[in-house]
């Protein structure tokens, strides 16, 4: 007779766990070292987590193996197992894995099979675009803000404003992959009423890439602005990599 085994804590396990955490909790702790984590509770968490978890497991193996199935269902089979993941420095909790081979050029062809698409040239966009981070030798992964619009804090910001202060953008590439997943997940789109500026990537006489929702079109346009040009409604999504 074979014996089921207990794979999860059980709710006695959790309320010694809670317990044992708090009575970790110095007594005698500091001020401002208390509000350093009450003002970053989430990656308190993720470090309660590694530890709990150990050294030898994934904590985000769940997540890799779901953007594994995302790639599998777009025709790409890669073994992302080995990746690595961002540590979040607080509220940058949207994973976006880039897998191997994933150009500018192939992710609008993918974009293209699931929904309506333009973009503002002809031309390949591998032989034109020039990107901060590509997968040309390795997968990678980044991390964004969970948002559907892009990052308001940056609205009004030129590209050469962003870079002038160290703000690292998302690419065309990693925003045109963010789109597809997001579509997947939910049926709806990006950038519905504002525009993505990816300041991580640029066109080959320094312009800078943008991604909309057009609804005069129904699909996602991909376009361009001059490094200089700011907006309300131009924003960068800041990316953690």
């Amino acid at each position: 007779m074979k014996t089921k085994h207990q794979t999860v804590l059980t709710a006695g396990q959790m309320r010694e766990l809670i317990c044992a955490v708090q009575e970790g909790i110095p007594t005698n702790i500091e001020a401002d070292v208390a509000q350093y984590w009450i003002g970053r509770k989430k990656k308190l968490a993720t470090e309660i987590k590694k530890i709990l978890i150990g050294p030898d497991k994934n904590q985000y193996a769940d997540l890799i193996q779901d953007w594994q199935n995302f790639y599998h269902s777009l025709g790409i089979n890669r073994d992302l197992s080995g990746i690595r993941i961002p540590d979040d420095p607080g509220g940058f909790d949207r994973v976006i894995i880039m897998a191997q081979g994933i150009t500018p050029q192939a992710v609008f062809d993918l974009c293209q099979k699931e929904f309506k698409c333009w973009k503002w040239t002809d031309e390949n966009l591998d032989e034109v675009i020039t990107s901060d981070r590509t997968t040309k030798d390795n997968a990678y992964a980044i991390k964004v803000r969970n948002v559907v619009e892009a990052d308001e804090e940056f609205k009004n910001l030129s590209a050469n404003q962003l870079k002038e202060q160290n703000i690292p953008g998302i690419t065309l590439e990693e925003r045109l992959i963010y789109e597809i997943k997001f579509f997947k997940e939910t049926g709806k789109h990006l950038d519905i009423k504002n525009v993505t500026l990816c300041t991580g990537s640029r066109y080959v006489d320094g312009d800078v890439l943008s991604v909309l929702w057009f609804p005069s079109c129904g699909g996602v346009s991909v376009g361009w602005f001059r490094p200089g040009v700011r907006d309300v409604l131009l924003r960068s999504r800041q990316a953690v990599s």
